[in-house]
């Protein structure tokens, strides 16, 4: 008889491409884990899994039986939402990724008074600054601060955000303060590490124009691209998320080079079998309430 709990075991090991990240991934140990896929490979009298000591892979019959396991697990989980729906209720295991910075400062205290409202949700945030493919990583939704390009998923816009211009009082000391967009070419830049050019967009009339400034630091992650501003190493393109304190504080400084930054959207993308799930339809509604469009950290310049 097959088991519930054996056929996640193994999806997650499909998934995650080890047991290791299976049992990270459902807080289990790596031994139950691997109890649980011989149970099921024992059922199935088959072997879905070849291990080796340095790799894991699965079978052809692994494969074919991955596709059909992880139907029956949504089909089981679509039937117990829908069944907690109609008494009113949202319940189960809701799996999702978000940037890291925006999960610290925005998105936790959010998410804290939704899972108040809704106490039967068991929910994963796993904060990563990485583009993560929510389909093969098995997230049931992902927030993202920028395009998400995948027609295969649902996205949906959640507020629009801007980007500004922001320096220390030391740096633009030290430097000078840029005025136009061609003296930034002649400035330190403190620049976003997972993206390929090392250059800033600004929109001139119709057109967008590329500036580019010198090399300083490139840094996946927002929050040490803002402390490295405010300790002087050079200018940086900030989302308007994360300069609410230092822009207070007056640690940072808003510089004007006559031309408006290329902004972004924060949106939530799921995959397409989750379409009627209440529970990323509440998560939508909760997120959209909770940040307004303006978003409450916009800051009027």
């Amino acid at each position: 008889m097959l088991k519930l709990e054996s056929l996640e075991a193994f999806t997650s090991i499909a998934e995650g491409g080890s047991i290791t990240g299976a049992a990270r991934r459902l807080a289990i140990s790596k031994s139950v884990i691997s109890e649980r896929l011989t149970e099921l490979e024992r059922a199935l009298g088959a072997t879905l899994v070849r291990r080796t000591t340095r790799t894991l892979s699965l079978t052809d019959e692994g494969k074919a039986f991955y596709e059909r396991a992880k139907r029956i697990l949504r089909d089981v989980e679509t039937a117990a939402s829908e069944l907690a729906e109609r008494r009113g209720t949202l319940t189960g295991p809701l799996r999702i990724s978000a940037p890291v910075s925006f999960g610290i400062l925005h998105l936790g205290h959010a998410l804290f008074g939704f899972l108040a409202k809704h106490p039967g949700i068991e929910m994963t945030l796993e904060l990563d600054d990485r583009f993560v493919d929510l389909r093969a990583e098995g997230y049931d939704a992902i927030i993202r601060h920028g395009p998400v390009d995948d027609e295969r998923i649902i996205v949906k816009r959640l507020c629009a955000s801007r980007r500004l211009l922001v320096a220390s009082a030391a740096y633009l000391k030290r430097a000078g303060n840029p005025t136009s967009l061609q003296e930034l070419g002649q400035h330190q830049g403190i620049m976003y590490g997972n993206r390929g050019a090392t250059d800033w967009r600004f929109r001139v009339g119709r057109k967008w124009v590329i500036a580019r400034p010198q090399v300083a630091l490139r840094v996946n992650n927002g929050l040490l691209m803002r402390d490295a501003a405010v300790a002087g190493l050079g200018i940086a393109l900030l989302a308007t998320f994360l300069l609410e304190a230092p822009l207070r504080k007056r640690t940072l400084k808003i510089l004007d080079v006559g031309a408006e930054a290329e902004g972004a959207t924060i949106y939530i993308a799921y995959p397409e079998h989750l379409r009627s799930s209440g529970k990323i339809r509440a998560l939508t509604a909760w997120l959209r309430q909770s940040f307004g469009d303006p978003a409450y950290w916009e800051i009027q310049t």
